[in-house]
C-alpha cells in the first residue's frame, strides 16, 4: 500500500450539500505530491477558465502534503487553493499549525468546496466521516471566538480554520485563520470562503498517517533534530539559536538598516527616514511573551503566544507573537516603531482574518495619499493618518477589519482602493497583478536569490517573497507540495537532503533528485497554465517602479541599485523553455512533463513554432 497518503479527497457541494468521496490513483500523486501540486492539477481539470472567483463556479481546497501528519521535521502544513480574487488568477495560501495533520488524522488528504451554499454553514470531519452543519451561531464572530466554540463543541483535539467577519465580508485582502494567527494569508482566499458562506472546517481525528518505512523517517527526524540543535558555526547556527526565542522577529531592526525591508511605502530609505529601530527589536517584539504555541510536533518552534496587553493597547491574552513580515509591513512600511501597536495591528488581523502582509501595504499606501492630500481629515473620520503615527494606524487598521467609512475601501488591497480613491493615487499603489509584495526588498541579492524581482512578477502568485522562479524556485515547489515548512527544509549547504529521503521513507517510491526536480517544474507549469487559461501573461503585470529601483535611490545601502528584471525575466524564461513574448511553454517542454492534452490545446498543428523560446 501507497505510503504518506490517506488515499481520499472529499467534494463538497454547498449548493446542493452533497459529499462525496473520491480515491485518487498513485499516478497523480507522484506526479504532482500535494499542496498546491495536487490542488492546481485538479483545478486546472475540473474548473473551466473565466469564472467568478466569487461565484460558484471556483473551487476552494485545502490540501495537505505526503510529509504532512508524519515524522518529517515541521511536517504540518496545508495549503489552500482557488482563483484568486485579487489577481483573477492561480491563488494559493499555505498555513501551519495543527489543521494540516489533523485533516489527516479524519481520513483525507485534502477537501474541495464547489458552489455556494444559501445559509452560513461549517463542515466538521471525524475519523473518516464528514458532515456539514449549520453555522448561524459562528455568523459574525471573529476567528478566536470560532476556533473556541468549536472546540467547546467537539473537544481540545479538534483543529479549525476559518474566516473572520473579513473573510464574511468578501474583503479581498482577508485570509483563512488556524490556531489563532497561523494564517492562510495570501491572494484572498478568506474572501473565497466567505463567498460561499462556509464559515470554518474543523477536524477531529486519530487516524494514523500509513508509512512505508517508519523506523528511517524516526531515524532521519532524531538526525535532523541534532543537526538543528548543533548547527556548524555560520548564519544557520545564529537563526536556529533565535527561532524558539525570537521567531522571525530576530531580523527586523537589522534588515530595516541593511536595504532587505521595504521602508515607507517602498519609497523611503530606512538609515535615512528610519533611524531609530529599537521599537522593532527582537526584545521588544517578545517582551509580553507567555509561552511557544510550535505547530504540530515542530522542533523549531518559532511562533508564540502574547499575555494581555496592559498599555495603550488592550490585546486579549493568548495573542499571537507578531512575526517578520508583519513587523515589517505595519512597522518599517509606516515607519511605525511602537511594538504595542503593532502587536494591536496583529491582533486585529488575525481576530478579523486579514492578511497582515497587504493590511500593512494598504495601510503604508493610506498615508502616503493623506501625506500628498489625495484623501483627508474628511474620509478618514477625523484620523491623522500620518507616518509614524501609531494611534491613527491602530485605528484605520480597526476601520478596514470592519470595513467602517474609508477602511471599507483599503480592505480590498492597494489597487481597488486607488481605483475607488482615484485622484492618482495609483501612484503609491505598490503591487503586482493586484497583490501586494512580500516584505524583502528584490533590490538586495540575498535571502532571495538572484532572480528576486523575477519571482516577484513572474511566479502564479506575484508578489510572493517565499517562491521562486526558474530553476532556483523548484525546490520551493517541493516544499509546499509535501506538506514541510520552509525552515524545516533548511539545512547547511552540501547537507542531506531530508525532503528528499523522507518523501521516498513516507511513501516507499525510490525517487532521484532528478525526478523531484521534474515534479516542480511540473507544478511550476501547471500553476502557470492556470493563470495563462485565464488571459493572464505576467508580462503585462505593471512592475511599481520602486520595487526595482527606478529611479534608483539615492542614499543608503541601496543607493545606486536597480533592479535589473528585464534580465532576470529573459534568463529564466529561456531556462523553463516558455516563449520569451506569451510566456507559453513550449509544446516539447509540456509533452516532457508529460501535459499531452494541455500540449495538444495550448499548441495545434497549426499553430508555428512548437519548442524553444525565440531569441
Amino acid at each position: 500500500m501507497l505510503g504518506a497518503y490517506m488515499g481520499k479527497i472529499l467534494w463538497v457541494n454547498l449548493s446542493t450539500g452533497e459529499i462525496k468521496e473520491e480515491k485518487l490513483d498513485e499516478k497523480i500523486y507522484r506526479e504532482y505530491l500535494g499542496g498546491y501540486g495536487l490542488g492546481a492539477k485538479i483545478l486546472y481539470d475540473r474548473q473551466k477558465g473565466g469564472v467568478d472567483p466569487l461565484g460558484p463556479d471556483n473551487i476552494l481546497g485545502l490540501v495537505t502534503g505526503p510529509l504532512t501528519g508524519t515524522p518529517a521535521v515541521a511536517g504540518a502544513r496545508y495549503v489552500a487553493v482557488a482563483k484568486s480574487p485579487i489577481t483573477g488568477g492561480w491563488g494559493d495560501a499555505n498555513s501551519g499549525g495543527y489543521f494540516g495533520p489533523y485533516l489527516k488524522f479524519a481520513g483525507y488528504d485534502a477537501v474541495f468546496f464547489e458552489g455556494i451554499s444559501k445559509k452560513p454553514v461549517y463542515l466538521h470531519f471525524d475519523n473518516g466521516k464528514a458532515e456539514l452543519k449549520d453555522a448561524g451561531h459562528l455568523w459574525g464572530m471573529d476567528t478566536y471566538e470560532t476556533e473556541d466554540a468549536l472546540k467547546a463543541e467537539y473537544g481540545k483535539d479538534t483543529h479549525v480554520s476559518c474566516i473572520g467577519p473579513a473573510g464574511e465580508m468578501c474583503s479581498l485582502i482577508s485570509c483563512i485563520i488556524t490556531k489563532r494567527g497561523a494564517a492562510a494569508g495570501r491572494s484572498g482566499l478568506g474572501a473565497v470562503m466567505g463567498s460561499k458562506k462556509l464559515k470554518a472546517v474543523s477536524v477531529t481525528g486519530k487516524m494514523e498517517v500509513p508509512i512505508a518505512d517508519k523506523a528511517r523517517m524516526d531515524e532521519l527526524r532524531k538526525e535532523q533534530i541534532h543537526n538543528i540543535n548543533n548547527p556548524p558555526p555560520g548564519p544557520m547556527a545564529e537563526m536556529n539559536k533565535m527561532m524558539s526565542q525570537y521567531g522571525t522577529t530576530s531580523m527586523t531592526d537589522r534588515n530595516a538598516h541593511s536595504g532587505d525591508t521595504p521602508v515607507k511605502n517602498w519609497g523611503g530609505v530606512g538609515v535615512i527616514d528610519l533611524p531609530n529601530v529599537d521599537g522593532l527589536k527582537k526584545e521588544a517584539a517578545t517582551h509580553n511573551r507567555k509561552k511557544a504555541e510550535p505547530c504540530w510536533r515542530c522542533p523549531i518552534s518559532c511562533q508564540a503566544s502574547l499575555y494581555a496587553g496592559e498599555g495603550e493597547y488592550k490585546y486579549p491574552e493568548d495573542t499571537r507573537r507578531i512575526e517578520y513580515e508583519t513587523q515589517a509591513s505595519f512597522g518599517t512600511l509606516c515607519l511605525n516603531t511602537n511594538a504595542e501597536a503593532l502587536n494591536m495591528c496583529n491582533h486585529l488581523c488575525n481576530s478579523y482574518g486579514i492578511d497582515t502582509i497587504s493590511g500593512g501595504c494598504v495601510m503604508a499606501f493610506a498615508i502616503e495619499c493623506y501625506e500628498n492630500g489625495i484623501i483627508t481629515r474628511k474620509d478618514t473620520d477625523g484620523i491623522e493618518l500620518t507616518w509614524a503615527n501609531h494611534q491613527a494606524l491602530v485605528a484605520m487598521t480597526e476601520k478596514m477589519c470592519k470595513r467602517e467609512g474609508l477602511g471599507a475601501v483599503l480592505a480590498d488591497g492597494v489597487k481597488v482602493a486607488a481605483e475607488k480613491i482615484g485622484k492618482g493615487a495609483e501612484k503609491y499603489a505598490v503591487h503586482i497583478g493586484g497583490q501586494e509584495l512580500g516584505m524583502h526588498d528584490p533590490k538586495l541579492v540575498g535571502f532571495m536569490g538572484n532572480f528576486a524581482a523575477a519571482r516577484f512578477q513572474m511566479d502564479a502568485t506575484p508578489g510572493r517573497h517565499t517562491a521562486g522562479f526558474g530553476p532556483e524556485g523548484f525546490r520551493g515547489h517541493i516544499t509546499n507540495a509535501a506538506g514541510i515548512c520552509l525552515f524545516g527544509s533548511m539545512g547547511p549547504p552540501g547537507g542531506k537532503n531530508y525532503t528528499l529521503e523522507n518523501i521516498n521513507a513516507a511513501t516507499g517510491w525510490d525517487l532521484t533528485q532528478e525526478e523531484l526536480d521534474k515534479i516542480a517544474e511540473r507544478i511550476a507549469n501547471i500553476r502557470h497554465l492556470f493563470n495563462l487559461r485565464e488571459g493572464i501573461n505576467p508580462l503585462d503585470w505593471e512592475v511599481h517602479p520602486r520595487i526595482v529601483g527606478k529611479p534608483p535611490q539615492k542614499e543608503g545601502p541601496l543607493a545606486g541599485v536597480t533592479a535589473d528584471l528585464e534580465a532576470q525575466v529573459y534568463w529564466c524564461l529561456g531556462a523553463l523553455d516558455w516563449d520569451r513574448k506569451t510566456t507559453k511553454p513550449s509544446k516539447n517542454k509540456l509533452l516532457e512533463l508529460g501535459l499531452n492534452d494541455i500540449a495538444e490545446e495550448l499548441w495545434p498543428p497549426d499553430a508555428g513554432p512548437q519548442s524553444g523560446p525565440p531569441g
